[in-house]
């Protein structure tokens, strides 16, 4: 064995556990995030309701609190929305769910679509996070100096709360950029024999499985 070949070896389970360490932090925050589709949808329903029921609004409003005006519910809406999309990017990459338009890519073999995902991580991915993120937490950090506020006379206060949610999505979004650089660097650099579980790629090995057994379980049905 040559010295090349043992210290690769010695690489590669570190990548591999840095990876799975990054893949868990991004899945645990995208597991989150995603029960601010809770609130999202019952202030979105309620808002439709009391828009068809004044009276329930007006009595609200006035006896209660002003959270249940249409403009705060209207912002808390996007407030929610924002949160929600902004914290499953990293999930939805890691998970594989993301659309993707592959024409080509879907045709071709495990290396080929390794350089694909390794270039445009390299290239699109990772710098155009890395970037917004600068941007994304000036815009913040200025909004909370400045004490920012709704544009609306009735709107949500302290503004910089939900630029400050958005960084951290971005944030979560370019750590899955590295986990998928870690795995796709694996896959083109690491010994060829090595086996661990990919996202976003699948071995040649289990590329057909899924269709294969759909296939076995139709052929099963016409037997019954």
């Amino acid at each position: 064995m040559t010295t090349n070949t043992v210290s690769e070896s010695e690489q590669v389970p570190g990548m591999i556990t840095l990876m799975l360490f990054i893949q868990k932090y991004v899945d645990n925050i995208g597991k989150w995030g995603s029960f601010f589709v809770i609130p999202l949808v019952l202030v979105t329903m309620w808002d439709v309701i009391s828009r068809k029921l004044i009276w329930m609004q007006v009595f609200l409003v006035e006896h209660v609190s002003d959270l249940f005006s249409s403009t705060l519910m209207q912002e808390m809406e996007w407030h929610f929305h924002t949160a929600l999309f902004a914290l499953v990017l990293g999930y939805g990459y890691i998970h594989n769910r993301h659309v993707r338009v592959d024409l080509v890519r879907e045709h071709l073999g495990l290396r080929a679509q390794a350089w694909i995902e390794f270039v445009g991580v390299n290239v699109l991915m990772i710098p155009y996070c890395a970037v917004m993120v600068y941007f994304a937490t000036k815009y913040a950090h200025d909004s909370y100096v400045m004490n920012e506020v709704s544009a609306s006379l009735v709107g949500l206060p302290n503004r910089w709360i939900i630029k400050s949610v958005f960084v951290f999505g971005l944030i979560s979004a370019f750590f899955s950029g590295i986990a998928i650089w870690l795995q796709t660097y694996v896959v083109l650099f690491g010994p060829q024999d090595f086996r661990f579980k990919l996202m976003t790629l699948q071995w040649p090995e289990d590329r057909d499985s899924g269709k294969l057994k759909m296939d076995l379980e139709e052929e099963k049905k016409g037997y019954t």
